[in-house]
């Protein structure tokens, strides 16, 4: 039986990373058959594993990487001497940059379909000189074509733009940045299983703009972007205002909202699907997710920590690659 090559990352040393890829992995029963690999520190897996009461039955990843169903270790350095939990800290960037830097290299040479990454701190990376705003800003600069979106069972979000201050992300609203992220994000979606997929745009302005009584980006850039993406033929329709449009989306399995920056379409979809969301990144060659949530610092160590979204991502990075995405 062929099964998926999944690379696990256990995200920042100090946050509640490892707790949820341990109690994730701990549970076989409950993930798809797949060759699981995770791309970690051993000394911080075994600390996690001892903290939790958990055996993890991980395998050195053989020579040539796994052909089988299993969990695999491919050990990455970690931090230094004792782990600093619950904050951000310069060895603990290092250390998950360095895990998801390997990992995606393994996707992107073919010897791995998925890559999961559990929750990393950007404070952290930047303070280990790393100038990247979270992973998907690294796999942009790889894929300029990336699309950051979120999914749940009753609710899909894609984000037209994400890790930004909101004055840049605002400034960011023009008709050709729009038109060309709505063809990355109709193609992205092509390989995604469950389709076609329709998108539902969102207005920036309250109301949509009020014909422009209230904002002209609806009538000046957003609404061109969309005609001219339906000229395309890409199923689009908009902008809609902001506070119904999640509303629209809401239950329509063949539906994604597109908002136009990061918290217009993280607040509905963490409303709706916090502890069972995922974050997927479309437009890249391999398939790539993560929990919807951060690293908890305040939690962090105590064991408290949900793992059903990273149970969810591993599940929907073993979904779509069974389609190619």
């Amino acid at each position: 039986m062929t099964v998926p090559r999944i690379g696990l990352t256990a995200g920042d040393p100090g946050g509640v990373g490892p707790e949820v890829v341990v109690k994730t992995l701990a549970r076989p029963d409950l993930l798809p058959p797949a060759a699981y690999v995770l791309y970690a520190d051993p000394a911080v897996i075994e600390n996690e594993e001892k903290r939790l009461g958990l055996r993890l039955s991980l395998r050195p990843r053989p020579s040539g990487g796994p052909v089988e169903a299993g969990t695999f270790l491919d050990p990455v350095p970690g931090p230094p001497g004792p782990v600093a939990l619950g904050r951000a800290a310069p060895a603990n960037g290092e250390a998950s940059f360095r895990a998801f830097e390997t990992a995606v290299a393994e996707a992107r040479e073919g010897r791995l379909e998925a890559v999961v990454t559990a929750p990393i701190s950007k404070a952290a990376w930047a303070l280990a000189g790393r100038p990247y705003r979270g992973h998907t800003d690294y796999l942009e600069r790889l894929y300029p074509g990336a699309v950051m979106t979120f999914w749940s069972e009753r609710l899909k979000v894609a984000l037209f733009s994400h890790h930004r201050p909101l004055r840049e992300a605002v400034a960011a609203v023009r008709k050709d940045a729009l038109l060309v992220f709505f063809r990355s994000l109709h193609r992205g979606l092509a390989r995604v299983p469950g389709g076609p997929y329709r998108l539902l745009v969102a207005g920036l302005n309250p109301h949509a703009g009020e014909d422009g009584g209230l904002g002209r980006e609806e009538t000046e850039e957003i609404g061109p972007a969309v005609e001219a993406a339906a000229a395309e033929g890409i199923p689009v329709s908009g902008p809609f205002p902001p506070d119904v449009v999640f509303l629209k989306a809401l239950g329509q399995a063949g539906t994604v909202a597109a908002a136009l920056y990061h918290d217009q379409g993280l607040i509905a979809f963490k409303l709706e699907a916090f502890a069972e969301g995922v974050n997927a990144t479309l437009g890249l060659p391999f398939v790539r997710t993560s929990p919807d949530h951060g690293t908890a610092f305040d939690i962090a160590g105590r064991g408290l920590a949900d793992p059903r979204s990273m149970g969810e991502a591993v599940r929907l990075a073993a979904a779509f690659s069974a389609t190619g995405s």
